[in-house]
Order: structure tokens, then C-alpha cells, then sequence
């Protein structure tokens, strides 16, 4: 029998708790009460169980060193750099997570954003509840360039979207699906060149060492003024500060933003308090039908492992090593 904790959020229901019922398993859900931003906290929380469906919590290396029960850190999502590889490669621990769950939900916030903002949002609701009566135009969106820094799963998603908004599209990936391009007519640029055309420029890349910052005071030079610039993959592919300035100045129109360097986003941040900027809390995965399919994939992949299957497509490490058993 595996004993698997859930620390993901919403992980309260779901189809997780009855297949692992099924396949002969226990599964709880973490206390909420608890930091598992603090590596002792977490250590705690973790100890007695053999895998854990995962939120974006910290697994370090101190904290992977004091689990050596854990064998399989499923996460429930796409990204994992809040895990150490290495250490989880050292220790024999799987790191899982739960591709093509969640692309449309990210895809829809995505565009839920770009059209609030482009039309101006939240400035006219905030103005409006001030009894202020601004009648002032905005671009319109049709017709418009978006760049799509990253053309994955939910790049595609996007991609889409905005074609069907009457956009053109135009996209950045370190590794192109030249296909789908092709498919839908969709010219792949190198980063300058989307930096320079485009209108709306959104996020859709892991963090790795070459994306970090790759919005930064150099690349926000390079655009557009007036631009828009939206995030809904990770807070660390922005350089916020320099953000921020480009945003008081003018340089960039306004920001949709879903992630963040630090989460949740600190009070003192002047993003709290700027109208051109339009935030949510990290949410841009969750919809009900991306929430079941997370969950069971999630449960899916800790069956298989336990069985002795490979659930390769979901497995970030590892890498060219065999015979891991469980």
C-alpha cells in the first residue's frame, strides 16, 4: 500500500481519492494551516508518506535529503522548477507532472486577460465606481500582432484563440512545432523580431537559466511603446522591477499578470495599486474540468509507477537511467 499526501491546492475533492481507493492505496490532504514554503514545515508535513501529488512548493535539496520514504512527487501541473532535479535523480525519486490537463483552462485566462486589458480594464471598472464618466477610446484588438513567447501545449491553445479573435499571430519557441505552424499559418521569429512586432507579447514558457528575466529593461526596449505584455506561466520570466518602471512610464500600456517572483504577491508591491495592471492569484490552470483531470492523472501516474509501469510522457527526470522499482 502507498501512502500519498496531496499538497496541490483544490485537492480537497476530485477523482484522485477513489482510484487510489481502487488500486489499494491511502490518500490524505495536507493541513492547510501549514507554510510548506518553510523547508521544515514541509519536511514535517511529508514524513510517513511515499509519494505526494504537489503544489508549487519548494522541494530543495535539504528537503528532498530529509525524505528518503518519498519516492514519487507528482506535480499537479506542468511546471516544476520549485523541484530540484538533481536531488530528486540522486535519491531515485520520480518527478512527475501532469501535461495536457490544463492547457485550454490557461489558454481561455490567457485571452480573458488580453481582451480586459486591451479594452482597459480594471482602470474603467475603478473609474466607474468612483463616479468618474472617462469615455476614452483603446486599440482594438482585432488585427492586432500577439506574440507567444513559447508554443507548447498552451501556446497552441492561445495561438488559436487569438486567430479566431481575428489577431495575427506570431510566435517564439526554442523548440518549434513546425507543424502546427505551418497548419495555421503562423510565422516563427526569433525573439527580437517578436519583441519588435508585436502588440500584445504573452508568456508561455518553463523557467529554465535561458528564459529567466526574458522580459527584462533590454527586451522591453526592443518593443513596441504601448505594448502589452501578459503572464500566465511563471512570475520569474519577468524582471518585475523593470516591468514596473516600464509600466509608470508609458512603455508598456498595462500587464495581465497570473504568476509572480514571489507568491503570494507582496502587499507593498506597487503592482497592487497601478490601474494598467489586471492580476489573479495564480489560477489560470484551475477550471473544473482541468481540476478532475489533474487530479486523476495525478493518482494515474503513482498506480502505474507502484505496478511497475514507466508513464514516460509525464516523467521529468531520470533521464537515461532504467531499472528503478518502487
Amino acid at each position: 500500500m502507498v501512502r500519498v499526501l496531496c499538497t496541490a491546492l483544490n485537492g480537497e475533492t476530485g477523482p484522485h481519492f477513489q482510484l487510489l481507493a481502487d488500486a489499494g492505496h491511502e490518500c490524505h490532504v495536507v493541513d492547510r494551516r501549514l507554510d510548506l514554503w518553510n523547508p521544515d514545515v514541509l519536511i514535517e508535513a511529508i514524513r510517513g508518506y511515499d509519494a505526494v501529488i504537489a503544489g508549487s512548493e519548494p522541494y530543495p535539496p535539504a528537503v528532498i535529503a530529509a525524505s528518503p520514504q518519498v519516492r514519487v512527487l507528482a506535480r499537479a501541473g506542468v511546471g516544476f522548477d520549485a523541484i530540484n532535479l538533481p536531488a530528486c535523480d540522486e535519491k531515485g525519486i520520480v518527478v512527475a507532472t501532469t501535461p495536457g490537463c490544463n492547457h485550454h483552462s490557461v489558454a481561455e485566462h490567457t485571452i480573458a486577460m488580453l481582451m480586459a486589458i486591451g479594452r482597459g480594464f480594471p482602470a474603467l471598472d475603478q473609474e466607474v465606481r468612483r463616479c468618474e464618466w472617462n469615455r476614452n477610446p483603446y486599440p482594438r484588438v482585432w488585427g492586432r500582432t500577439l506574440g507567444l513567447i513559447g508554443l507548447g501545449r498552451i501556446g497552441q491553445a492561445t495561438a488559436i484563440r487569438g486567430l479566431g479573435l481575428g489577431m495575427k499571430v506570431i510566435a517564439y519557441d526554442p523548440f518549434p512545432p513546425t507543424a502546427f505552424a505551418q497548419q495555421h499559418n503562423i510565422p516563427l521569429v526569433s525573439l527580437d523580431e517578436l519583441f519588435t512586432e508585436s502588440d500584445f507579447v504573452s508568456l508561455h514558457l518553463p523557467v529554465t537559466a535561458e528564459s529567466r528575466y526574458i522580459i527584462n529593461e533590454s527586451s522591453i526596449a526592443k518593443m513596441k511603446a504601448g505594448v502589452v505584455v501578459i503572464n500566465t506561466a511563471r512570475g520569474p520570466l519577468i524582471d518585475e522591477p523593470a516591468l514596473i518602471r516600464a509600466l509608470q512610464s508609458g512603455r508598456i500600456r498595462a500587464a495581465g499578470l497570473d504568476v509572480f517572483e514571489t507568491e503570494p504577491l507582496p502587499a507593498a508591491s506597487p503592482l497592487m495599486s497601478m490601474p494598467n495592471v489586471l492580476l489573479s492569484g495564480h489560477v489560470a490552470g484551475l477550471d473544473n474540468e482541468s481540476h478532475d483531470a489533474t487530479w486523476a492523472l495525478g493518482a494515474e501516474i503513482i498506480i502505474r509507477l507502484h505496478r511497475g509501469e514507466w508513464p514516460a510522457d509525464c516523467i521529468q527526470n531520470l533521464k537515461g537511467q532504467s531499472g528503478w522499482m518502487w
